[in-house]
Parts: C-alpha cells; structure tokens; sequence
C-alpha cells in the first residue's frame, strides 16, 4: 500500500480508470446520463407503486394498512443482500456481464407481477426484482470508481443523483397517471417497459470498464480477503455506516410517504405533486453540490449539512409533539423539504467517501457497502414506517435518531475532528 490523499483533484482518474478508457466512446454527459438511468431502475421500482399501494393492498384482501409497505419493504431486503454477491462476480468477469443479468431478472419478475393472483406472491416477486435491480446499484459505483476518485468522483456521483432525482419528481405522478387509465398491475408493465430500454441503451454503449489486468480471482479466499479491506478501512466502514443511518431515513419516508400525504394532510390527488417538491429539493442540493465539492470537500459539505439535517429534524419533532393536531402543512412541508435538501448532497458525499480508498477492490467494495446500506437503511426504515401512527412524529423522531447516529460515525472516522480538507489517515487508503 502507497500513501496518497483521500481527495484528488478533480477531473483526476483512478489508475484503474484510466487502463480501462481506452477506446471509451461514452461523452462525460452521455457517461452521467445512463448512469443515472441505470440507478434510477431501481428508483422507478419504488416510487411509481407508492400512489398504488392502497389499491394494491385492497385487490388482494391486505387488511392491516401498515402492512401495504412490505410491498416496498421486501423489495429492499432483496435489493440489499444480493448486493454481497454481484461485487466479487463483477471484480472477477468485469462489470457489464453481471449488470444485464441482473436488469434482465428485474425485467423477468416485473412482468410476472402483472399476473400475481395474491399478496404473498407478490412479495416473493418482489424481493426477487429486488435481487435484479441490486445489479445496477453495485455496478454504477464500480464502473464510476473505475474511471474516477476523489472530488471528481463525488462531482460525477452528485451530477447523476441530480438526474436521478428526476424519478422521485415524475414516478408517482406517472404511478397516478396509470392508475387513471389502467389499474396496478400495469404499473409493473411499465418498470418492465422502462428498464428494457435502460438496458438496451447500456448493452449498446456502455464498454467494460474493468480491465483485464485488474480481475480478482473468484475464489472464497479472494472475496473474504476483498471483505476484509472493506471492513478494515475506518474512514470507509465509518462513512458506510453513517451513509446507512442516513439512507434508512429516506426509506422510512418512502414507506410513510402516502400515509403522511393523504391520511393526516388529506391531499388526495395532490400527494404525487406534494412528493416531488420534496424531491425537486433533493435534485437540487445535489446539483449545488457538483458545483460545490471542489472547491470545498466533500467533508466540509457534507458534514454541515449533516448537522443541518440533526437540528431541522430536532425542530420538526418538537413541532409534532406541541403542536395541537398535525403540524399545518406549509410548515410542514418547508421544513421537511429543507431536511431532505440535506439529505440530497450527505448521501453521495458519504458514499464518495466511503468508496474513496477502495479503488483496488471497486466491485467488492461497492458490494459489501451497498449490502450495508441497503439492509440497515432498509431495516430502519421498516422501523420508521412501521411505527407510523397517524401523526407525524415518529418520522420525525427517526429522523433525529438517525442523524445524531451518523454524526456518531462521522466523528469516529474522522478521529474527532470535523471539516477536514484531506482524509485524517492516508496511510488506509489503497492505490493500485
């Protein structure tokens, strides 16, 4: 191992990266976009369903409205645990192999949905699309981690979360559009629809972006050892697992998100609009942060809007609990948006962070973060959801518990101190 800083400069590639542009044909702008597309496969599985949920739950004799969200909930323990298999598969056979076959299980059990006779069918189909959709989260990061590093890797990551943002914004509109014309079980014709012509565009254009020289052997020994880097890392394991804490706030909102909008608030047709002003906010702190990360770091950034995101959360909790009623929508609604403006710029700082001495093992590193991640942000989301109980507070209680953890985490890997230029221990970081 090499000592270098955690950040370089941006515009700079990872070695890797660099060994395997040769002959890559993808413009910066057409390289942002399908990556985007790719992650927002697994966007689009959630978000244009969750207009849907009651019907779904009422076409097939779900009695328990708490429970409509393990339509979501089961989707993510899928999309979670496979991850820990695509990342040394992918370190081994290259990124773009894996990354169809998993669109491909995705396509195969969206358009089974279409016909499922019952709810706990529905459920095994949708942790299976889950288990597709993981693909294209563990194979994104690798191939962005294969090309760059550092601040230029937050600034990609930051541009193609600002693209995906767009899913959040239009999908449940379009899950409401469906549902006018149709009923639920077209809405999986349409993610089916729509991730044939994602994948179609990456088998056509996307290259490989691992180089040969640069596979790992696929044996036990290899993936343990892969593991162990990651977990050893303590800037990366820190920052993964402060990025799960973070994540499972925004699952606990997607799981409450139409209970919130249309029992308490009573919006109706409106929900879809009020959902996507939340995630207008979301696409545009990550496109300030783009324009931000290099000249101030991703710590910097993240960190503060991290403490941002703990005292908004604060406020809004103790608004919900002294509050005669509901807190009234508009303060509501501004101030949640504020908080996930937040979370818009933390999550891919995080996830940068986490990935940035990781280069030598991309594929795995990717894996075992996104299976960390997902199944804590998952498990802490159900919690949230779960815990939904007509009013707004235990949202936004998770919310402050969340982020006070992740604060934890961050403190840890940075040995105490905030606002860091530069990684506090170059030594972990691993060049090829």
């Amino acid at each position: 191992m090499s000592k270098m800083k955690s950040e370089l400069p941006a515009g700079v590639a990872s070695a890797s990266g660099k060994q395997a542009a040769d002959g890559f044909k993808l413009s910066k702008v057409e390289f942002i976009a399908l990556i985007a597309a790719l992650m927002a496969i697994n966007a689009l599985a959630i978000d244009v369903m969750l207009p849907a949920l009651s019907e779904i739950g009422s076409s097939l004799g779900v009695l328990t409205p708490n429970h409509h969200q393990y339509v979501v909930t089961v989707y993510l323990f899928g999309f979670a645990i496979s991850q820990l298999f695509y990342g040394p598969i992918s370190d081994r056979f290259g990124r773009k192999k894996p990354l169809l076959i998993g669109i491909g299980i995705y396509i195969t059990t969206a358009l089974a949905c279409v016909w499922v006779p019952e709810f706990n069918m529905l459920l095994a189909l949708r942790f299976l699309q889950g288990i597709g959709a993981a693909a294209t989260r563990v194979m994104t990061v690798s191939i962005v981690r294969d090309r760059y590093s550092g601040r230029a890797m937050a600034e990609i990551m930051s541009l193609a979360m600002m693209v995906f943002m767009i899913v959040p914004v239009i999908a449940p509109a379009t899950g409401e559009v469906i549902l006018f014309f149709s009923e639920w079980h077209m809405i999986f014709g349409f993610m089916a629809f729509f991730a044939c012509a994602i994948g179609f565009w990456a088998y056509a254009r996307m290259p490989e972006t691992l180089a040969p020289e640069n596979r790992r052997p696929f044996t036990a020994k290899s993936v343990i050892n892969g593991f162990g880097i990651v977990i050893g890392n303590r800037v990366a394991f820190c920052y993964t697992l402060a990025a799960s804490f973070m994540l499972g706030s925004l699952f606990g909102f997607i799981n409450s998100a139409q209970q919130i909008y249309v029992d308490i608030y009573d919006l109706g047709r409106g929900f879809p609009l009020a959902f996507a002003a939340v995630a207008a906010f979301m696409a545009l702190s990550a496109f300030l942060n783009s324009r931000m990360v290099g000249r101030f770091g991703m710590r910097r950034i993240s960190q503060t809007l991290l403490i941002t995101f703990i005292s908004l959360s604060l406020l809004l909790f103790l608004l919900s609990v002294f509050f005669d009623g509901p807190v009234p929508f508009p303060i509501y609604i501004v101030i949640f948006a504020l908080i996930m403006f937040c979370f818009g710029s933390i999550g891919g700082n995080f996830n940068a962070l986490a990935m940035e001495p990781l280069g030598q093992v991309a594929g795995t590193a990717s894996s075992v973060l996104g299976f960390v991640q997902s199944l804590t942000g998952a498990a802490i989301g159900m919690l949230i959801g779960q815990s939904f109980n007509g009013t707004t507070v235990p949202m936004a209680l998770g919310y402050f518990i969340v982020g006070a953890i992740a604060m934890v985490f961050v403190l840890i890997a940075e040995q105490g101190k905030l606002f860091r230029a530069v990684s506090p221990s170059p030594q972990h970081v691993i060049e090829k």
